[in-house]
């Protein structure tokens, strides 16, 4: 099997660090700037920032139809923080819905301002020993359809799951040193390749 390159929309937010990471693992890495970027990767990280202002960025640089189509492709994504809102089917405390590519509801900054941000560690499914998780402003999932595998969760809510091709997180796993959760999104761009081969 050829490198995997995975590529991390670089529009706004946790950009280089997401990068170092993708680095870490022995992998290439793409910041997709231009829409036909897309068809040049294997799997898309969508990062943590502002979610309002990504949308908005995602408009102007017409990006909305294309990540829809990647998605459609089943090509893997990875959405972080932020990233995780503009996945969700609805957005508790806003009409906007973004992507609409997961069975979530998230409520954003659940866990309070900037200042509340902190450090926790985290039991995540499949991984044996705790995740240092780092919480900035961050959302967690209200609601999963029963087609959501739940990863993670923190003071009973959730915050890390994925659905079929799609994986999220209400934390930063890229301002770790730890590369373990994003091997789980590693694994599933490397099955993803696997199934287009056959």
């Amino acid at each position: 099997m050829t490198k995997l390159t995975i590529g991390v929309l670089g529009l706004q937010g946790a950009i280089e660090e997401h990068v170092k990471h993708i680095h870490d693992l022995g992998l290439q890495s793409l910041i997709i700037k231009k829409t036909e970027q897309l068809g040049e990767v294997d799997g898309l990280i969508l990062p943590g920032g502002e979610s309002t202002t990504m949308r908005k960025l995602i408009d102007r640089y017409e990006f909305f139809e294309p990540l829809k189509e990647f998605s459609n492709q089943g090509k893997p994504i990875f959405g972080t923080c932020a990233g995780m809102v503009l996945l969700a089917k609805e957005i508790t405390d806003s009409n906007t819905i973004h992507l609409n590519l997961m069975d979530i509801s998230v409520k954003r900054n659940a866990f309070g301002r900037q200042v509340d941000s902190f450090v926790t560690k985290l039991d995540v499914k499949n991984l044996k020993q705790p995740f240092n998780a780092i919480f900035i402003r961050a959302p967690y999932i209200e609601s999963a359809s029963e087609n959501v595998e739940i990863l993670a969760t923190y003071d009973g809510k959730i915050v890390a799951a994925k659905q079929d091709h799609i994986l999220v997180s209400s934390f930063h796993p890229e301002l770790t040193d730890d590369n373990r959760f994003l091997e789980i999104f590693v694994n599933m761009v490397k099955e993803q390749k696997v199934d287009m081969v056959r």
